[in-house]
């Protein structure tokens, strides 16, 4: 296994990220447990799970994989924002939300500290201030080890460091963006933002859902069961304009002998600036294909070729549609 630095604060974490988000969902609690620990057997060293993962069902399996000696060999990484109750306050940015979803976190992965707790979205209506006083009083009590975001556009992570400069408070130390061949947005100004500022970026959504995968194919039926079985699921809009250039995709995958799966985490693992691409696993096959995408070399002309298919810093397909406005809502 590879490590690379986290961002500037000296950890280091391996070249893969293991999601798990869908632990407890999609996998069984035993098979979950069985693909943490092979993966630390094979060197991977960095979690990344989200109280809002099955409503906490995959923290606790988590923790349940982490007992004893294991925890010590994971830089663990969870994430606070969504909702978590039906109360008014059981979701949000604020310190109300953030110290009791920490310690809810806590006792669900049955830890005493949290390596990398995250804003898992942005949330304008909320001062800036309001979250990191919040998050920086966890650091100090020792709960949490770093602090860093998800999905938050490139201005709000510069006003989140210039906040942590002015009021000396921890600043946040990573960006948990979608990143895929199908969608290169961040190329423009968060990933170099990210490179210039020192934070680590992990991105999500390599395979974009599974669309880079190959299984969807343009003007075929959706697989059984598969994320975008049904079009009105999450994430499906628009995406039958670019099952067309996944379908040239494949082709030029299959000319070079390449899996088409295995090229598009192996290129976000390749592109400047990224730490660690996050993958998320249903199964052992998954996670073996996942696995061996990080031996796959690309060439100047794949590069090349791929660049002429997805355009670098646009989109041949919003993969997320986010609203960083005051009236936020996130699809």
């Amino acid at each position: 296994m590879n490590y690379r630095a986290f961002g500037r604060t000296g950890v280091q974490v391996s070249d893969l990220c293991l999601g798990c988000m869908n632990f407890g969902d999609d996998c069984s609690e035993a098979d979950s447990i069985a693909l943490m620990h092979r993966a630390i057997d094979d060197g991977i060293n960095f979690f990344d799970t989200a109280d809002v993962y099955s409503r906490g069902i995959s923290e606790t399996i988590v923790g349940k994989a982490l007992a004893g000696e294991k925890r010590d060999k994971v830089f663990l990484a969870t994430k606070v924002y969504n909702r978590m109750g039906d109360g008014p306050n059981d979701l949000g940015s604020h310190r109300y939300h953030i110290i009791k979803g920490c310690e809810d976190s806590l006792r669900r992965l049955n830890t005493d500290h949290i390596d990398l707790y995250q804003i898992h979205r942005p949330q304008s209506s909320i001062p800036i201030d309001e979250t990191l006083r919040a998050l920086d009083d966890l650091v100090r009590s020792g709960k949490v080890r770093y602090i860093g975001t998800s999905t938050f556009a490139a201005y709000q992570v510069v006003e989140s460091l210039w906040a942590s400069k002015e009021l000396h408070l921890n600043r946040f130390v990573c960006e948990q963006p979608p990143y895929n061949l199908l969608d290169r947005r961040i190329e423009r100004e968060l990933l170099p933002m990210c490179r210039t500022y020192g934070i680590a970026t992990i991105p999500w959504a390599p395979l974009a859902g599974g669309l880079l995968s190959g299984k969807y194919r343009a003007g075929a039926p959706r697989p059984d069961g598969a994320r975008y079985a049904s079009k009105a699921a999450p994430f499906a809009r628009d995406n039958e304009a670019a099952l067309q250039t996944v379908e040239k995709y494949v082709a030029w995958c299959d000319s070079r002998g390449y899996e088409p799966s295995q090229v598009a985490l192996a290129w976000v693992l390749l592109q400047p600036g990224v730490t660690s691409p996050i993958i998320g696993p249903k199964n052992a096959a998954q996670y073996e294909a996942y696995l061996a995408a990080r031996d796959l070399t690309l060439t100047a002309d794949d590069h090349a070729a791929l660049d002429a298919l997805f355009p670098p810093g646009t989109h041949v397909s919003e993969y997320y549609r986010a609203d960083f406005g005051p009236t936020a809502r996130w699809m």
